[in-house]
């Protein structure tokens, strides 16, 4: 009997045993899950925020997360070299609540940074139930915030008060060259992106390629120590040194700006090119924005660079080009006579006239220039054929992008003159008008980059903004000019540019620049809508000085100001741009 019972008793110490076995088997194994659990809510919902956490300790961060490359203009005498576009490292504030132990703590914080940030009692509030929330390992509660601020913060030393470092774009240049630098702005998914201009055309450059570590997790998703580990350093971006000087961008710009508002303008732009290298000096368009506040515009049309990106009809500024090509030809001389009748009625639906329909009688090839007949480039377009006018409108590079370096170049359009007619070289209405610059599209690249060719003795430059690219490896590629084509003989560009001088001296007198020879020409071009040409005017005037030896050619258009003639907006801008730039590179009056 009595063995039998210690029996009885062994089995229920063991049953006992086992349930206790269970028990801790079932606690690990609870354990187990609540650690996946806590993991898998560390890595996939707050990854970002540990991310971010550790990239605040600036040398890993530094190895791992490229520097974006910075940009700068010069001063093209001296080469002294100003940033457009760096980074400013600026910090984030933000709050772990569960440092922040009571409501009195969290009110003293409340307090500190009101202090530091001047709240007013609404924003005070906010922040004070931000940091009474107890469980949350991350509240951000500023933004860019500089590095006094953050001295200031760290010395009070607060409870649950962390500052991460974070790179910020910073433009110092502000609105002087906006449309051509474009900006940087935050995208879903892969960060830091760069925008038009140069930011966006070069973002794969200026970004450089982030750093990574590989190496072997254990089951749970800890790093193994050691276990073969691999280490690639970010590769930070490279530097661009671009060919606009700062003071002819600033003076330009604003003397534009000055313009806009004077006339009443809905809008400018205005380029600055050496002729001979195709180099842009200056490039404007207005309105501009602050790329430090890029999102604090009316319409995101302001992004677009004018210069590059809004072709239109050029008008007479055109006709330099028709009279270069015809010259070219062997066709007529600057001294060749031409009658004017005012008025040629058989080529287009409505009658092509002169402006204010004036019929000017007797005059020579200059002359027609000098008073813009519009009749007299028609005549010149006759005697080229169409064929051979659309050749040299094509080799003018019009009706293609120039391929500057600048993001959202469009290309223009020639179409109207590819039309296949059955007598291909009989010039008809659209080759007519295309003469004098209307009925085709062009951009104010693309025109200045066709005129440039006409006084640099023929050669048709490719043109472009960026002079250097500096890589992190300390590798430095120099852009050289390009030659894309010799459009025109020196001798029929040279005659050109002078007929262009007597432009100047005899009609376009608005241009002038005291002490020197200049060469140029107006455009007034009525502005094309649905149901046929408006009174509205797009103005520009497109000239180079000094005439025997061009430093520089200047584009100057005004969209729809409210003065009739461009002889009264765009010429007396380019003259007092000219005047500037004539003195500021000190070239010796010759008159």
């Amino acid at each position: 009997m009595h063995h039998h019972s210690s029996v009885v008793n062994l089995t229920k110490q063991s049953e006992v045993y086992h349930l206790r076995l269970r028990f801790v088997w079932l606690f690990f194994v609870l354990l187990a899950i609540l650690v996946c659990v806590r993991l898998v809510i560390l890595m996939l919902l707050q990854g970002n925020f540990y991310v971010s956490l550790a990239s605040g300790s600036h040398e890993s961060s530094s190895k791992l997360i490229p520097k974006r490359g910075a940009v700068y203009i010069q001063d093209t005498r001296s080469h002294e070299l100003f940033p457009l576009a760096i980074n400013n490292d600026l910090f984030l504030l933000f709050a772990d609540t569960r440092e922040i132990k009571s409501d009195d703590d969290a009110n003293m914080i409340a307090n500190k940074l009101s202090e530091i940030f001047h709240y007013d009692d609404v924003r005070k509030l906010a922040v004070y139930l931000q940091l009474n929330k107890r469980t949350d390992p991350y509240e951000p509660i500023e933004k860019k915030i500089d590095e006094v601020t953050a001295n200031q913060i760290k010395e009070f030393s607060m409870p649950g008060i962390g500052l991460i470092r974070m790179p910020f774009r910073f433009y110092p240049e502000r609105e002087s060259a906006a449309a051509v630098v474009g900006f940087v702005g935050q995208d879903e998914g892969n960060g830091v992106v760069g925008h038009y201009g140069i930011e966006g055309y070069w973002q794969r450059e200026l970004a450089g390629s982030g750093g990574f570590v590989e190496g072997a997790k254990n089951a749970v998703g800890g790093w193994i120590p050691l276990s073969n580990w691999s280490f690639k350093p970010a590769k930070d971006g490279a530097d661009l040194i671009l060919t606009i000087d700062r003071a002819l961008q600033y003076k330009a710009c604003q003397r534009l700006q000055q313009g806009m508002k004077e006339y009443n303008a809905k809008s400018a732009s205005l380029i600055i090119i050496d002729p001979n290298t195709g180099a842009i000096l200056a490039m404007c368009d207005l309105p501009d924005f602050d790329p430090n506040k890029y999102n604090e515009i009316d319409s995101v049309d302001i992004y677009n660079n004018d210069a590059i990106f809004t072709a239109y009809e050029p008008g007479s500024i055109f006709k330099s080009l028709t009279m270069a090509a015809a010259i070219n030809e062997g066709l007529v001389g600057p001294h060749t006579s031409f009658y004017d009748s005012g008025i040629r009625a058989d080529l287009c639906s409505k009658p092509i006239k002169n402006a204010n329909d004036k019929a000017f009688g007797n005059q020579d090839m200059t002359g027609v220039l000098e008073n813009s007949i519009n009749t007299g480039v028609v005549y010149l377009a006759e005697k080229l054929g169409k064929e051979k006018f659309v050749k040299y409108v094509q080799d003018y590079g019009f009706g293609i992008k120039t391929g500057i370096e600048l993001d959202s170049e469009t290309a223009g359009t020639i179409n109207t003159l590819l039309e296949k007619k059955k007598n291909n070289n009989k010039v008809d209405c659209y080759t007519a008008t295309a003469s004098f610059g209307q009925g085709i599209m062009v951009t104010p690249l693309q025109m200045i980059t066709a005129f440039g060719a006409v006084v640099n003795g023929g050669k048709l430059m490719k043109p472009y903004i960026v002079e250097e690219v500096r890589y992190s490896d300390g590798r430095i590629e120099k852009k050289k000019p390009v030659e894309i084509r010799q459009v025109l003989s020196k001798q029929a560009a040279n005659l050109t540019s002078g007929m262009l001088v007597s432009v100047v001296e005899k009609h376009s007198t608005g241009a002038r620049v005291e002490g020197y020879y200049v060469g140029g020409k107006t455009g007034t071009a009525q502005i094309a809508n649905p149901g046929g040409y408006s009174l509205e005017t797009n103005q520009s005037f497109v000239g180079f000085v000094p005439a025997d030896n061009p430093k520089f050619a200047i584009l100057v258009k005004f969209e729809k100001p409210n003065r009739a003639w461009a002889e009264s907006t765009a010429s007396p801008v380019f003259a007092d741009i000219a005047k500037f730039a004539l003195e500021y590179y000190h070239i010796p009056p010759k008159r």
